[in-house]
């Protein structure tokens, strides 16, 4: 098969939605039929061994239990090591081994990181990559804000290497990269030709990732990137139609999806049912595409559990995090898609309640903070919420660069600064010139941080490793800086809420998490599990019943096993969710 007659699919869309699970069906139902199938994760947080229940590596391999299946993970960190080696080793023999150190060290950040792993998924795209004769390519890609970053690259790298061949920037030296500025022009035609190439935007029914699908669609088709396909999953039926909490998940359904935006309106759609199973290996993975295996899945789903599990409450949160306390830091961290935002705003509206003075800010490009603050007719007077905007702190760092460092140079001199900042990592940078600016607040108020799906976060604390070390590096005793870091590991100050769904995947994603902060030092306060139907009382329809079921392992493995403190958010059906979540939590009286 030539590469040329390749074909390309893309899932995307807002986290948890499903896009794994779609992905992993639509690739497992090809390979059924014949197709020889490659499906690769670019998501710096991948969940692909959890969905197939089998391995997947960093290198293309055949995909346990399924023929013609193969599978690999495009691995942020090893991408980086392999590109820091890539441009290491020509310098060994000319360099000691203390500037190779150095030089090492400043490639540790997150720029390095993101643009080598866009460099390993343009090789699979361009013919470069090692891989056995396929018929097509499924990529399960990053949560949104990350993908459209990715797909940006190949245009904003084409122009940048065309006009450095030799050059350096903050990655080192652009001849380091695998692919050449032609190979990065090719990637960009494939992924605009319609013949080839399709994008399935996945969704959820609910305004939320109905609109992020139709951000995405606006923002690939300004990519030119048309040939879009539209997939709703986890579309709820009740089956019993006293169960109001049933029938009120089905109305909000139906009135979402009527009410999606209208440029979602004129694509194929197809929906797909939610399922009173976790969809986990391939035969589960299967029913997605097969109704009759749908059926003895469902059949065979327990519904014996009492609902009415008790956990304690975002409100017992709130109380603990600031009792004695004007100042602290808390940020939310989790996978895209687990109720991070709605749980930060929820925190910040109780804490400005009881009086204190408060910050509320995001990490996250799609910045959802004020579609749910917008719920709330009346705003506590002591919240101010802002919003860490990549393309406003873009333009912010690179007027204070060129007005610090360009004020004693010529006009050479600054149209050569200008164009250095032209490198696609400088957003990265100036997100993190931000996120340092919220965090210094915390001394003297509250500041609850949203942040962006956990890849993305975990770029972002690299980077201010990186920015901590080299701090370190060079500061003297009479001069003591406080790092972003350092803030970040004070289990004082700083009290991380690992945000998940009682549900397999991303409770080990939170897990994962949880260790990467460990190896930094960094130990998160509590756990909260949301949209819990354990915790709801009363639930009589079997399919609620059942995932209700589905619930109870997995609060108590992490009660058990993962989390010091524990604690709840119920299933919410009534919208707006804020409102609802806070009248659930508050005091009465």
């Amino acid at each position: 098969m030539k590469v040329e007659d390749l074909r390309y699919m893309f899932f995307t869309g807002k986290g948890g939605v499903g896009k794994t699970s779609l992905a992993c069906a639509t690739a497992i139902r090809l390979a059924d039929e014949g197709k020889r199938v490659l499906l690769i994760c670019t998501d710096p947080a991948s969940n692909l061994e959890d969905v197939l229940n089998a391995p997947v590596g960093k290198t293309v391999a055949p995909v346990r239990g399924v023929d013609r299946l193969f599978a690999v993970n495009i691995l942020p960190d090893a991408a980086a090591e392999e590109y820091r080696d890539r441009v290491l080793i020509p310098l060994k023999e000319a360099l000691p081994p203390e500037e190779i150190a150095i030089i090492r060290e400043n490639l540790s950040g997150a720029c390095t990181t993101e643009v080598a792993s866009f460099d390993e998924f343009s090789r699979f795209i361009s013919g470069e990559a090692d891989v056995p004769p396929v018929d097509l390519i499924i990529f399960d890609t990053a949560p949104t804000g990350h993908t459209l970053r990715l797909l940006a690259l190949p245009a904003a790298w084409s122009d940048f290497t065309a006009d450095h061949p030799d050059g350096a920037s903050c990655l080192g030296p652009t001849s380091a990269l695998k692919s050449s500025h032609n190979r990065y022009a090719t990637v960009v035609q494939r992924l605009q030709d319609t013949s080839i190439t399709t994008f399935y935007l996945v969704s959820r029914p609910d305004k939320a990732s109905l609109r992020e699908a139709a951000r995405t669609r606006d923002e690939m088709h300004a990519l030119g990137m048309d040939n879009q396909v539209l997939y709703i999953n986890g579309v709820f039926t009740a089956m019993d139609k006293t169960d109001m909490l049933a029938v009120h998940m089905e109305e909000s359904a139906r009135r979402q999806l009527e009410e999606m935006p209208p440029q979602l309106k004129v694509l194929s759609c197809t929906q797909f049912p939610l399922l009173p199973y976790n969809v986990l290996g391939p035969d589960k993975l299967r029913s997605l595409f097969d109704e009759d295996l749908r059926l003895r899945f469902s059949q065979a789903a327990p519904t014996s559990t009492d609902t009415g599990v008790y956990l304690k409450t975002l409100n017992d949160l709130v109380d603990e995090v600031c009792a004695g306390r004007t100042g602290g830091l808390i940020m939310t961290m989790g996978k895209g898609g687990v109720g991070k935002t709605l749980t930060a705003a929820a925190i910040a509206i109780l804490l400005a309640e009881r009086g204190m003075d408060v910050l509320l800010t995001t990490t996250d490009p799609a910045a959802h903070i004020r579609d749910f603050t917008s719920q709330l007719s009346d705003l506590p007077g002591t919240l101010t919420i802002e919003q860490i905007d990549p393309k406003v702190e873009t333009q912010r760092y690179l007027e204070k660069i060129m007005q610090q460092k360009g004020k004693s140079l010529d006009e050479d001199g600054k149209k050569l600064l200008w164009e250095d900042l032209q490198s696609p990592c400088t957003e990265e940078v100036a997100v993190f010139h931000a996120f340092s600016r919220a965090i210094s607040q915390a001394r003297r108020k509250m500041v609850v941080m949203d942040t962006a799906p956990t890849g993305h976060t975990l770029l972002l604390l690299d980077t201010a490793g990186s920015y901590h070390r080299d701090v370190m590096r060079h500061q003297t005793e009479e001069a003591r800086v406080r790092t972003p870091y350092m803030s970040l590991q004070d289990a004082d100050l700083c009290k991380i809420i690992l945000v998940t769904l009682p549900e397999t995947t991303p409770m080990h994603e939170a897990a994962s998490l949880q260790s990467d902060l460990a190896r930094a030092g960094i130990k998160p306060y509590a756990w909260m599990i949301n949209q819990c139907l354990s915790m709801v009382k009363g639930v009589t329809d079997p399919v609620l019943r059942s995932r209700a079921n589905e619930e109870m392992s997995i609060i108590q493995t992490i009660q058990n096993e993962l989390a010091d403190r524990t604690f709840g958010i119920p299933f919410l059906a009534e919208q707006p969710l804020l409102p609802t979540l806070l009248r659930s939590v508050r005091p009465s009286g």
